[in-house]
């Protein structure tokens, strides 16, 4: 069987906006960010302790679910325009802004703390891509986008509000 070309990729849509790739191209960096920050998320699950190890480890857990339910949306929002998404982890870390952490030790405050600036920082890459995917004709992403900065917020205010000293 031959291969089939390139162009087999062509996804049919409406849109026909220039903006379109600058648009899959910010939805590519926050796909790749999501990534970042659910690895993160899973590590300082997994690496949590304390006195409040129970209560840290079950939020993170729910929060890294959370996450990674975005991705599939993220990556099939950029095919319906007509355009290609991440392919590897290789990929994602040609793309990710957030930083990974690979310490081997992160107290619990300080989890908590570097999330909780992920998820802002997060939520402004969504606000970035909101403008690009607006500025396409994207009004599909756009709703879409507004939901996501608002689970964005729910972590980062829980993760403010679980560090907070009482």
């Amino acid at each position: 069987m031959a291969q089939q070309p390139a162009t087999a990729l062509d996804t049919p849509t409406d849109l026909t906006s220039n903006n379109l790739g600058t648009a899959a191209d910010a939805l590519n960096t926050s796909l790749a960010d999501l990534y970042a920050l659910y690895l993160k998320t899973k590590n300082f699950h997994w690496h949590m302790s304390g006195p409040h190890f129970r209560d840290y480890h079950l939020m993170l857990d729910d929060q890294a679910t959370q996450i990674l339910s975005i991705t599939d949306a993220v990556a099939e929002r950029v095919r319906k325009t007509g355009n290609t998404t991440l392919r590897s982890i290789g990929d994602v870390g040609r793309h990710q802004t957030i930083k990974d952490n690979d310490q081997a030790f992160v107290g619990p405050e300080a989890m908590l703390a570097e999330l909780r600036d992920d998820n802002l920082a997060l939520i402004q890459q969504f606000r970035e891509t909101r403008a690009k995917v607006e500025d396409a004709g994207d009004t599909a992403t756009s709703s879409m986008l507004d939901e996501w900065v608002d689970q964005a917020e729910e972590r980062a205010w829980f993760l403010f509000e679980a560090a907070r000293k009482g």
